[in-house]
């Protein structure tokens, strides 16, 4: 069982007055410490949650350190001295920086006295402590509004132009308005499923696995799977999860109307592990379409393969292939991970 800190520290340098307040306090349960000198004391100040202390101890001592430690006390702090001094004597005015925190206590006490006057002292010192929590928690929630705040008008930013690059590029791929309104509408929903995974989180990841599922559950059946998704739990930070969320749309549209998922019997594989490289974790997906129709590569480049090869590979520092095998189109990605958080993760 580890030692209990020392809630009260005790300083009366001279006869038997600290043994005894010691004594006394211990029957109340209350743990102690003594000191030797005030300079011995102060810098325990910190971890303790009261002084019991002899008024001679401190006018023969130098009070500075300790005057300048009870001045730059928070402003919920008020830390509880309880101070010994002989009956009927006038209060030491070299003494008067106590005045704030100060419980005065005559010797010879009663053993409650000094029992009492120290818990009324912890009490009063507990409540400071539940005044101080409520200020950090404060501060804590106020500072990490301020970086949300900061993430949205970031986000928004980019969000706008992948709205304008995806735009650009579907009417240069677009045969009709008709195509147009479809894929742009359906790239849209992708996006903004993307951007609800994040919200999640506070704008701040997005599973790996879930983006897969948003865009492959429309073309799975229920008398027949064909989607395997095998994998290990991967948390993507929203920098890396849109483009990557978008190039899941784009190889799942591309499936649906040209690739596996646009036959009948056809399957998709999608596995990916967690790897290392030069102290770097790194994602290597694999996707692989099965008995589909035969696989010609494509006579263009459309919205799709810039999107993989481009936004992909260099926004998200990944090496991406592309392989249009006659069996079916065989996708790889070494995606390198990044674990910084701009704001923590609520408990």
């Amino acid at each position: 069982m580890m030692p209990m800190k020392p809630e009260v520290l005790i300083l009366a340098p001279l006869g038997r007055d600290a043994q005894i307040a010691a004594s006394i306090l211990a029957t109340s349960q209350i743990c102690t410490r003594i000191c030797a000198s005030l300079e011995e004391t102060v810098p325990l100040l910190e971890e303790a949650q009261c002084l019991v202390v002899a008024e001679e101890a401190l006018i023969s001592s130098d009070r500075a350190t300790f005057a300048s430690w009870l001045n730059n006390q928070p402003a919920w702090s008020d830390f509880p001295i309880v101070l010994l001094v002989m009956r009927g004597t006038e209060f030491d005015k070299r003494l008067a920086f106590l005045d704030r925190y100060l419980i005065v206590l005559e010797r010879p006490f009663l053993a409650s006295s000094l029992a009492n006057s120290v818990r009324s002292a912890l009490r009063a010192r507990a409540r400071q402590l539940e005044v101080r929590s409520y200020i950090e928690q404060r501060q804590e929630v106020a500072d990490r509004q301020k970086l949300l705040i900061r993430e949205l008008h970031h986000r928004v930013k980019n969000t706008l132009a992948n709205v304008r690059a995806m735009m650009g590029a579907t009417v240069r791929s677009s045969g009709s308005i008709q195509d147009f309104v479809r894929d742009f509408s359906a790239r849209i929903v992708s996006l903004a499923d993307t951007h609800s995974m994040l919200t999640d989180d506070y704008w701040q990841t997005a599973s790996l696995k879930k983006l897969l599922e948003g865009e492959l559950r429309h073309y799975e059946t229920r008398d027949r799977p064909r989607i395997l998704l095998e994998g290990p739990d991967v948390a993507l930070v929203a920098d890396i999860a849109i483009p990557v969320g978008m190039a899941f749309h784009e190889l799942a549209s591309n499936s649906s109307k040209f690739g596996a998922l646009s036959h009948p019997h056809g399957r998709l594989d999608v596995r990916w592990s967690v790897g290392s490289a030069s102290n770097v974790q790194i994602v290597n997906l694999d996707w692989r379409e099965h008995d589909g129709p035969k696989v010609e590569p494509p006579k263009r480049r459309g919205f799709g393969t810039t999107l993989l090869e481009k936004v992909v590979a260099v926004q998200c520092d990944a090496k991406v292939e592309l392989n249009y095998d006659r069996d079916g189109l065989h996708f790889t990605m070494a995606l390198p991970l990044r674990d910084t958080r701009l704001v923590p993760a609520y408990s």
